[in-house]
């Protein structure tokens, strides 16, 4: 690990699930069903499956790259890995309660663990105060929530296993998700698109997470937020394609059954035959749930310098020009 040259360089801390983990779950013992280190996965930008969720690059991967820093390494690599410029935390499948695919993917709070990790390692390497003054200017983006209530839904019927009471269940999301803040100061919020269903929870969520990250702001000293709209920015993608340069919102690139949704890609999840696209450039979703490497560029350029009406109330260039 180097000293810190570019201590003026604010580092990015990855947290959260599919959306964003780069290969932690490919050191992780599960199942196939929450990795993706295996064709045709990977097989655009890195011409081999690096564990992500794509054909190419996931949506962190081109915000680091926004940001003029490397792309991100998976925590759990087990080789030796720099950390100065941030690293990623992310387990496809995870949500912010535990019990969310308990066992088999890194829960929310285990990913805090990792960062107070990174954190003590800091301190030993570079002293206190430059650990501090470094941690300090740090943005922290998060994908998480979608899965736990997603984990709603019984995979073998689409029936519904809503608990009695919502808010309380919104309550333990949140309050796990309030946990990690504390931890830090900046940070930048993506959440999943939810089924029609569960959008009165989904309701409770949002409002509920506003509540808290305007309660935090006035808590924590020198805390900055970003929340990204990300339902309406993967609507409006959903409704013209072609204004973003995409030909095909509604199918994906890779899988099997109707729009190619039954999660086969790859062969790899109980259902061996699938289909694959020629071109993933022109494909929204490049599996039944993920953003293929074009569209992760366009949303992570939403991220970055979007305006109010997807983020807000600073979008991420701003957060890491304070």
């Amino acid at each position: 690990m180097t000293t810190c040259t570019e201590e003026e360089q604010a580092a990015l801390f990855i947290f959260g699930d599919s959306l964003f983990d780069n290969g932690n779950n490919n050191y992780i013992n599960t199942t196939t069903s929450y990795q993706a280190n295996y064709p045709p996965y990977g097989e655009t930008f890195f011409k081999y499956p690096s564990g992500r969720f794509s054909d190419g690059r996931m949506i962190p991967d081109c915000v680091a790259e926004l940001a003029k820093l490397p792309i991100l390494p998976p925590y759990l690599h087990p080789g030796h890995v720099e950390y100065i410029y941030g690293v990623n935390f992310a387990s496809g499948g995870a949500g912010a309660l535990r019990e969310t695919a308990q066992g088999m993917v890194t829960d929310l709070k285990t990913q805090l663990s990792y960062y107070k990790n990174i954190k003590k390692l800091f301190t030993q390497r570079l002293g206190q105060a430059k650990a501090e003054k470094i941690l300090s200017k740090s943005v922290h983006l998060f994908s998480v929530g979608a899965n736990d209530y997603g984990a709603l839904i019984d995979p073998n019927s689409s029936s519904l296993l809503l608990p009695v009471n919502h808010q309380a269940f919104v309550d333990s999301v949140i309050g796990n998700i309030s946990d990690v803040i504390k931890v830090s100061t900046n940070f930048e919020f993506i959440f999943g698109p939810c089924f029609e269903e569960l959008s009165a929870i989904a309701r409770l969520h949002n409002t509920a997470l506003s509540k808290l990250l305007l309660e935090l702001e006035k808590q924590l000293q020198g805390f900055k937020y970003s929340v990204t709209d990300f339902y309406s920015a993967l609507s409006q993608v959903l409704t013209n394609p072609t204004i973003f340069g995409l030909k095909e919102a509604s199918v994906g690139c890779c899988g099997g059954g109707p729009y190619r949704g039954d999660d086969s890609c790859g062969g790899n999840k109980g259902i061996k035959e699938y289909e694959l696209c020629e071109n993933p450039n022109e494909y929204l979703f490049f599996d039944s749930l993920h953003p293929t490497d074009r569209a992760s560029q366009h949303f992570a350029e939403l991220i970055w310098n979007g305006n109010l009406t997807v983020t807000s109330p600073y979008n991420l260039k701003q957060l890491f020009e304070i």
